[in-house]
């Protein structure tokens, strides 16, 4: 392949490498490993949130990590704020779209596959460049309920469970040892909670986490309350 003079295989978006390879996906994957901790665990009863808060200085409040899109349908994200806030606006007006066109709610998996027709688009024309963010994104509908992960390439997978960020790896082997299709909601809480504990250095506290939950029961995507998660937290240390 001729590659013109002074232009590099990692300063073109559109531009393969020898071997293969987009570089600017890879650096978009790369921001994606330097975001907090955030990890979503499916069970037969919902699914579980949890995301690490951090606050870059004392004055700052930290920025939520889990946002809602439908009431049946959350995500928790890894990577660039900016990019994550982008997308999750473009996610909520298809849902509404969706809604307002059929008369019923989206299928998880489509909203999914949406948001990644959008990422994939960005990988494949020069002047941009890939959304640095990964979604792992929680809902309910008809088939049942649903953990999907997305990534700055544009693909997704469906997962029993999984994480994104600095201590993803961390989590990813606790869970792989701990994780159980049969245990309750509560259960997958306290799972989620100390997997968290176990990737983030220094543990977490319960100011330090955000947690939302979609059940199958009702079908209603969530945050939990402080007052929920200190319990959880004193629940967690109880065991």
């Amino acid at each position: 392949m001729f590659t013109p003079p002074g232009v590099g295989y990692d300063r073109a978006v559109a531009l393969f490498s020898p071997d293969g390879r987009l570089f600017q996906v890879e650096y978009a994957h790369e921001a994606v490993r330097k975001g907090s901790t955030t990890l979503g665990i499916k069970v037969a009863e919902g699914v579980v949130l949890a995301a690490e808060k951090r606050q870059p200085t004392r004055l700052a409040e930290s920025a939520e990590k889990i946002k809602r899109i439908d009431e049946h349908i959350g995500l928790a994200f890894s990577g660039l704020f900016g990019d994550a806030r982008v997308l999750i606006d473009d996610a909520r007006v298809y849902a509404q779209i969706y809604r307002l066109t059929y008369g019923e709610r989206i299928p998880v998996e489509l909203l999914a596959k949406r948001i990644c027709d959008i990422k994939q688009v960005y990988t494949q024309h020069g002047g941009v460049r890939p959304f640095g963010v990964s979604f792992l994104i929680a809902g309910v509908d008809r088939h049942g309920p649903h953990l999907i992960m997305t990534d700055p390439g544009g693909s997704y997978m469906s997962y029993k469970a999984e994480a994104v960020g600095a201590g993803a790896q961390a989590v990813r082997e606790f869970l792989e040892e701990t994780h159980n299709d049969n245990v309750s909601l509560e259960e997958a809480i306290l799972l989620a909670l100390r997997a968290l504990d176990k990737a983030v250095e220094g543990g977490i506290a319960p100011h330090r986490v955000e947690i939302a939950i979609v059940a199958v029961k009702d079908q209603t995507f969530r945050m939990l309350a402080q007052n929920e998660i200190n319990e959880y937290f004193n629940k967690m240390h109880r065991k």
